[in-house]
């Protein structure tokens, strides 16, 4: 159990002040409303006094008492109770059982001399359910043997209501509305008296304890149980709260919320009805007497009367936090709601739940600072100021006053332990992360960012690069001085491109790739300034590093060019500037002509001959040096000849000029191809390079597109060229056999079959007879078919033509012209299907049917 101090006990009435001249003085009941205190005592005298209140600077209070008067009541037995009604102004005194109504300022009987007679003891009912307002309601045990009786008082009268029979003996009772909870001989019960319907609790033994039971909100009683414990009860028979654990000598309780206080020989004893701990023991011996009256506790001995002064709630939590015990003071103010206003108590509460978190925090529990932080709506601004340096320099903030925590800097949190500094920062790392994209970033966003990319250079961390390429509101001075000093400079390049200071960044790209400054941060950072010009929209800023890149790469520097957006191509960079620029780079310029010509189809002459050239220089180059470039050479010369064969727009003539005895041959013959001169492109194929299936694509690449007599010509000229005599004829006449039967379409077999040597055989030639038999037979059968549509077509006609012929024509000086609607005046005229009849001329005329009823579309 951990010690609170949640009530300081101060004096009220010593026994001077309650003695006077008399040599004994027995305290035997109090009663207490408002500043009037009235002692009973055990020689049948009431006193009244009234107490002045003192506060203290410290939050709790003194007490001095006024002695106003005191009046003996004529019996002779002791002062048992009393009980004040202020609204009547009436003091009810339980002496010598009887019940006996006096003014509470004077304490004179009333003169009707009313009183309640045969009264072993009272509560009375604060939650009546009589609605006079003249009048209270009162319960009594009877000294009539299990008996209860209710009562109305009035100034100056009383009246019984009801009486109630009890299963045993009753020994105290307390009531609530129509509810009475009793103690009895052997058990504690709930009994309604309207209905008559009773409730057991639980049982205890009246012999070895007092029993207490005492009213402490609506509906609910404090018990003292077995075994030591104080239980509550609702007027269902049903506890909602756990028990405190109490003496087993417990003499008299008392509720101030949210406290429950115990009085046994030797203590007073304080526990918290929000987690049943005690919280607080104070020697008290010799009590006898422990009640509340509307928030104040009385306690008293036979000789003295004492006030507990509760220290304010926010003063106990204070000291709970002071002491780091959170989790209590947590409840504590949780319990607090009820008695503080509601926009007061919400203030209140956010300011503990942040103190617990630094709390919490101090002590490395990260997880119960992030909610106990998120909960209490801390301005995050508190825990960045805790990090020397992080907030920016520009920032306004000053921590709360008074503070929520002792600690001037991290330094002194940790006490200079690095290992716990770097927990700390990981913990603010993650923390700053999480609330920059909520509504606790609201107007300081700046400050957050800002802290925040501190951290990350500094704990050379990964998500300082992602902070930078997204949304962010670091400050560009604060960052950048702090990004320098840890040498981040790639991140400060990305700062300064969000802060739209593009040259800066690429510059300090720059000098990072020439070595001028060191940071490992990316090892492609080259490509990176590549890719970041390529997609920038400063043409100065791309013009201005254009040859940087480039002396770097050619082939990659070039892409700041071809790599660009379309519309950009079109309208920002110039193809004849880019051209311009590139010269002194070959191979860039390569590139970019091939961007032109291939990738965007720029049908432009300039171009296609420029790059055509290109590839034939570098092919001479290749071809001029040693062997070990063959591989590389074949692949440009590929490239040459597929710009060759694919382009039209090339100056042919130029590039035959350049090749002419350059030991090209496939270039001669397409550029021969190009100029239509077909039989020296086919004789360069056939003799010079021996190379047959070429020949027979260069067939098939001439004829595409064109009609099949085209290729057919081609087709035919290859062929007379294999079959022309010489000493390769053995070879030429395979070539040409090969030539056949792959392309029987393509010849006339007719104008084929006479040159062939009459030493070939058949089987020699099947494929190609084939074909060509195959070929003559569907033609044949085409032309067949196409004769027969337009017979039958033609039949259809005719019987259209016989059905008109069928049917006469009257024709008289009185019919009409459909068209002119002029009579006829010779029997000559044109009829239209429909029946209409026309001029001979106005049907030349017109090319449109009259309207109906006129001619129809057929004559």
């Amino acid at each position: 159990m951990m010690s609170t101090k949640a009530f300081t006990l101060v004096s009220a009435v010593g026994w001077e002040l309650l003695a006077g001249d008399k040599e004994r003085v027995h305290v035997e009941c109090v009663e207490c409303c408002g500043k009037n205190l009235y002692v009973g005592t055990r020689d049948c005298v009431v006193h009244h006094f009234l107490l002045e209140e003192r506060a203290l600077p410290t939050g709790t209070a003194t007490f001095s008492a006024a002695k106003q008067l005191h009046r003996h009541l004529g019996f002779r037995k002791p002062v048992n109770e009393l009980r004040a009604a202020s609204a009547l102004n009436r003091l009810l005194v339980l002496c010598d059982n009887s019940i006996t109504l006096v003014n509470m300022m004077s304490l004179e009987p009333v003169p009707s001399g009313a009183r309640i007679k045969g009264a072993a003891a009272l509560a009375l009912n604060e939650n009546p359910v009589n609605g006079d307002p003249f009048c209270v309601e009162v319960c009594i045990i009877s000294v009539k043997r299990r008996t209860i009786q209710l009562f109305l008082v009035y100034e100056d009268r009383v009246q019984i209501v009801r009486e109630v029979s009890t299963p045993e003996q009753p020994l105290a009772v307390a009531v609530d509305g129509d509810f009475l909870c009793l103690a009895l001989t052997t058990q504690y019960i709930i009994l309604n008296y309207n209905t008559g319907f009773s409730q057991d609790l639980f049982p205890y033994c009246s012999e070895e304890k007092r029993p207490i039971v005492k009213r402490i909100g609506r509906q609910e009683f404090l018990l003292a149980g077995p075994g030591g414990l104080g239980m509550f009860a609702t007027v269902a028979g049903i506890s909602q709260r756990a028990p405190v654990h109490w003496s087993e000598n417990v003499i008299g309780a008392a509720i101030c919320f949210p406290y429950v206080i115990a009085l046994d020989d030797e203590f007073i004893t304080v526990h918290s009805m929000l987690d049943q701990q005690q919280k607080q023991t104070l020697p008290f011996k010799e009590g006898h007497i422990l009640q509340d009256f509307e928030g104040r506790v009385i306690v008293a001995t036979s000789k003295g009367v004492y006030i507990l002064v509760p220290l304010p709630l926010e003063k106990q939590i204070q000291d709970l936090l002071a002491s780091h015990r959170v989790e209590e003071a947590l409840v504590l103010a949780k319990g607090a709601r009820r008695n503080i206003p509601k926009e007061k108590f919400q203030v209140m509460y956010r300011r503990i739940l942040q103190q617990a978190g630094f709390i919490q925090f101090a002590q490395l529990q990260f997880l119960e600072a992030k909610e106990l932080f998120r909960s209490g709506q801390l301005d995050v601004r508190e825990l960045i100021s805790l990090y020397p340096f992080l907030l920016p320099t520009s920032s306004s903030f000053t921590r709360s006053h008074p503070p929520l925590h002792e600690y001037a800097d991290l330094n002194q949190l940790t006490q200079g332990d690095q290992d716990k500094m770097a927990k700390c920062k990981r913990f603010l790392m993650s923390y700053l992360n999480e609330v920059r994209s909520t509504e606790v970033a609201n107007g300081y966003k700046e400050d957050i960012d800002t802290a925040l990319l501190k951290l990350y250079a500094e704990a050379d961390h990964d998500s300082l690069l992602d902070l930078l390429v997204t949304e962010n509101s670091c400050l560009l001075t604060d960052s950048a001085a702090w990004l320098e000093k840890h040498n981040k400079y790639f991140a400060l390049g990305l700062l300064y491109h969000y802060n739209n200071q593009d040259a800066a960044a690429v510059q300090l790209w720059v000098n990072i790739v020439n070595g001028d400054i060191h940071d490992s941060t990316r090892s492609d950072l080259y490509e990176y300034v590549v890719d970041f010009l390529t997609y920038s929209l400063d043409q100065d800023l791309v013009w201005k590093y254009a040859d940087w890149v480039l002396q770097k790469s050619e082939e990659v520097g070039v892409q700041v060019f071809t790599k660009r957006p379309l519309d950009e191509q079109q309208n920002s960079f110039n193809p004849d500037s880019v051209i311009t620029c590139l010269k002194k780079y070959p191979k860039a310029l390569v590139k970019y002509l091939e961007h032109l010509v291939i990738d965007r189809s720029l049908q432009k002459e300039e171009y296609h001959t420029q790059l055509a050239l290109l590839y034939l220089d570098e092919v001479l180059r290749q071809k001029s040096g040693t062997s070990s470039k063959a591989a590389e050479a074949s692949e440009i010369q590929l490239k040459l000849q597929h710009l060759l064969q694919k382009s039209d727009l090339y100056r042919v003539h130029l590039l035959i000029d350049r090749i002419r005895g350059a030991g090209l041959p496939m270039e001669s013959a397409i550029l021969h191809g190009k100029l239509e001169e077909h039989e020296e492109a086919l004789r360069i194929l056939v003799h010079e390079l021996r190379d047959f299936a070429a020949a027979e694509d260069y067939c098939l690449w001439r004829s595409e597109g064109r009609d099949p007599p085209y290729r057919q010509r081609l087709f035919h000229t290859l062929l007379a060229m294999y079959l022309q005599p010489g000493p390769t004829a053995p070879e030429l006449a395979m070539a040409a056999t090969d030539l056949l039967n792959h392309h029987a379409a393509d010849f006339d077999a007719a104008r084929v079959l006479p040159l062939l040597p009459g030493t070939w055989s058949v089987q020699l030639l099947h494929p190609f007879l084939a074909g060509a038999v195959r070929n003559s037979v569907h033609t044949r059968r085409t032309a067949q078919v196409a004769l027969g549509l337009a017979r039958s077509e033609n039949l259809i006609y005719k019987y259209d033509k016989m059905k008109l012929k069928g049917s006469s024509v009257q024709l008289s000086d009185k019919k009409l012209c459909q068209m002119c609607q002029n009579p006829f005046c010779e029997p000559v005229f044109v009829r239209y299907p429909n029946g209409g009849l026309v001029h001979t001329h106005c049907a030349a005329s017109r090319h449109t049917n009259p309207s109906p009823p006129g001619p129809g579309a057929r004559t």
